[in-house]
């Protein structure tokens, strides 16, 4: 795998049919926290950001890299950094998708930005439509990185000292495995304690940025009863799997507010900011 020619995937392009059925749609009930969710039916309407996992990668075994992702190479670029992480991104909400509905994502590569040698960023846009009505379009951003000899935590970001809810989550390895099974995530840094501190180095399993994504949009939603219509999130810092996490909802306006997830008192792990649709 090498790094040549990676500005040739610019503009590539890959569309996948899925849905989000009962089984799996109950599956993430069972995982994430009760914020009054009823368990869901057929044909109820999707929570924002279960749609995550209505695409499983469909790559079979002999396809699959030593850390649990896709080989790279066929839509992802074949970059030769061996952390990949998912690191930003924007959603926004535009109509409804139901459990069990045939859904279509068009996925394209935006852009390909080398930082340096040791970081490249891949800017990926993505549409998702049921019945030929557009219900999400969202951009996403993956960072490729060298892993470290040793862990190397970034720098520590407080959490806000004011904020509107402050809701403890307990994370542990059952969480992250069934969420890694719902959206059938196979990197190892989720679920195989002894591949993330040989390999990647980091001091504990990891918590999906995904997870944190949808725990606190689900945390936000139960607390103001309103819908979304744009969620942005970026990874400050990472979460593990033995950390006190908490779920923060802060800098309340009419129009949206912020949301970090955070250790209390030490730092944020991931930050975001929601706005929501008019009620009218």
């Amino acid at each position: 795998m090498h790094n040549q020619n990676i500005q040739e995937w610019v503009g590539r392009t890959q569309t996948q049919s899925g849905r989000l059925g009962i089984e799996i749609a109950q599956m993430l009930h069972a995982t994430l926290p009760d914020n009054g969710v009823k368990v869901p039916q057929q044909g109820d309407v999707i929570p924002p950001l279960w749609h995550w996992s209505a695409f499983a990668p469909k790559v079979p075994m002999n396809r699959i890299s030593s850390d649990g992702h896709p080989e790279r190479g066929d839509f992802l670029p074949p970059i030769a950094l061996p952390r990949r992480m998912w690191a930003s991104g924007e959603v926004n909400f535009h109509a409804p998708m139901h459990v069990g509905a045939d859904l279509i994502q068009t996925s394209a590569i935006e852009s390909v930005d080398q930082k340096s040698d040791d970081l490249i960023l891949v800017h990926l846009r993505h549409e998702v439509s049921e019945n030929g009505i557009v219900a999400v379009t969202e951009t996403q951003t993956l960072a490729y990185l060298p892993i470290p000899r040793i862990y190397l935590p970034p720098a520590k970001r407080p959490v806000p000292p004011q904020h509107a809810f402050a809701k403890p989550v307990a994370v542990n390895n059952a969480m992250l495995f069934r969420y890694s099974a719902a959206t059938f995530n196979a990197h190892r840094i989720h679920y195989d304690l002894s591949y993330t501190l040989k390999v990647e180095k980091y001091p504990g399993l990891v918590v999906h940025g995904p997870l944190q994504a949808t725990l606190l949009m689900s945390a936000a939603v139960d607390h103001t009863k309103h819908s979304p219509k744009t969620f942005r999130y970026r990874g400050i810092h990472p979460m593990f799997c033995d950390d006190d996490l908490y779920l923060f909802g802060h800098d309340v306006t009419d129009n949206g507010m912020k949301l970090c997830t955070g250790v209390p008192h030490e730092h944020k792990g991931m930050q975001a900011e929601i706005t929501w649709k008019d009620p009218s």
